[in-house]
């Protein structure tokens, strides 16, 4: 009968706690932006657990998607992938969040006109009773796209791991309709907020809601820059 596995040799991958360990050492070496070459028992050693267990977590990881693997001799060229960025920077705003309170960002973009679709959307029901309760207005039928790039792009994305105003999908007419977050903005001093869909076909522009028509209240044209200032919940 075998023994049972130890607190060092697990029989299979053990929770996200010691996900992140391997993940945290692998972007301390420099796998975040280039190929670090390791054995399974460097990993192992390097962490506090066996050579076995270092090699079913490699394992694991690279089925995830989470890291990229192969061979260099007798050793392993180890890579992060960009979901295994994510997966590290979702846990550090969470510790950043517990001791130094909610987010604040600022950024520049500018102001571009989109598909017209905000329109259609922000008039379903579902969403307008969801604004009405969670953002305390019921906001103009059609979003304000800035479009981001370089620096303000990267500090924008930040937003995906805050914690927001939440707007749930739902289905109606035979549709299903997206959820979103919401966080709370000003856009040239101007209340509004920053709506960060589930699911966008946008990869550069950021759509903002308000009680009014932004675009008369600031005012504003296409690609005048607006300043935006975000908040998390």
């Amino acid at each position: 009968m075998p023994a049972p596995a130890t607190s060092r040799e697990p029989s299979r991958p053990r929770p996200k706690g010691e996900t992140l360990a391997v993940l945290r050492l692998l972007a301390q070496l420099g796998a975040d932006h280039t190929a670090v070459v390791l054995t399974s028992r460097e990993v192992g050693e390097r962490i506090g657990m066996s050579q076995q267990a270092a090699d079913r977590y490699l394992v694991a990881l690279e089925k995830r998607g989470l890291l990229t693997r192969s061979m260099a001799q007798r050793r392993q060229r180890l890579s992060l992938t960009p979901a295994a960025l994510d997966l590290l920077r979702a846990e550090y705003h969470g510790y950043r969040r517990l001791f130094e309170g909610p987010a604040r960002l600022t950024f520049e973009g500018k102001v571009a006109s989109g598909l017209g679709e905000g329109r259609y959307y922000l008039s379903q029901p579902g969403y307008v009773v969801q604004f009405a309760e969670r953002l305390g207005y019921t906001p103009y039928p059609g979003t304000l796209n800035v479009r981001v790039e370089g620096e303000a792009l990267r500090r924008v994305g930040l937003v995906a791991h805050w914690t927001g105003i939440r707007i749930d999908g739902f289905q109606a007419s035979g549709r299903t309709f997206g959820g979103a977050t919401c966080f709370a903005a000003q856009m040239n001093g101007h209340a509004c907020h920053l709506i960060h869909p589930d699911r966008t076909h946008y990869k550069d522009v950021v759509e903002f809601v308000a009680a009014v028509r932004l675009r008369d209240a600031l005012p504003v044209r296409d690609d005048d820059t607006v300043s935006v200032e975000l908040q998390e919940s």
